[in-house]
Parts: structure tokens; C-alpha cells; sequence
């Protein structure tokens, strides 16, 4: 997201020696990182925590657009939704 793993890792309160360690880390997926680091990364990089855990990056990526609306917004996007999944069901 264009932040450099080091500066991202201070940036999230990690000890300046081993933050680029650490977040290359977490990028590959060798650790997961505790829920309020990943809350902390969510806040710097400005996007929902929940980012970090889906699985698929249609997904990931209506969240990013998702998080971007106002409420209104948001509330005419799931009455659109539920309208899509119950003409599936029928």
C-alpha cells in the first residue's frame, strides 16, 4: 500500500530494529499477527481490519470500496445486496 515495511512497522509502535522483519512476516504469511497489530495496521494504512482476513480479494476489495461510503450509502448497497441474493434463492 505503497508504506515501507520498516516505516509500516514503526509506524504501528514495533521496535525500529526488527519492524521490516516482522512485517515481511506478516505479508507472507509466516505469522499471523495478533488481532491488535493488526487493528494497529489497519488504522495506518486507513482500511478495515477485516481486510487482512479475506479470503478471497473480490472480497478485500468491496471491503476497501465498502469502507469509502457514508452510511447512507452503505445502507442502499445492502438493500442492493439483498435483492441480488434473494433472486438467487428464487
Amino acid at each position: 500500500m505503497g508504506i515501507p515495511q520498516d516505516k509500516l512497522g514503526i509506524a504501528i509502535g514495533l521496535d525500529e530494529g526488527c519492524s521490516s522483519a516482522r512485517i515481511s512476516r506478516y505479508e507472507t504469511g509466516v505469522h499471523e499477527p495478533p488481532e491488535v497489530i493488526a487493528s494497529k495496521l489497519a488504522q495506518v494504512l486507513n482500511v478495515p481490519t477485516a481486510y487482512f482476513y479475506c479470503q478471497r480479494d473480490s472480497v478485500a476489495e468491496l471491503l476497501l470500496t465498502i469502507n469509502t461510503m457514508s452510511e447512507e450509502e452503505i445502507v442502499l448497497a445492502r438493500k442492493a445486496v439483498a435483492r441480488i441474493v434473494r433472486k438467487r434463492g428464487e
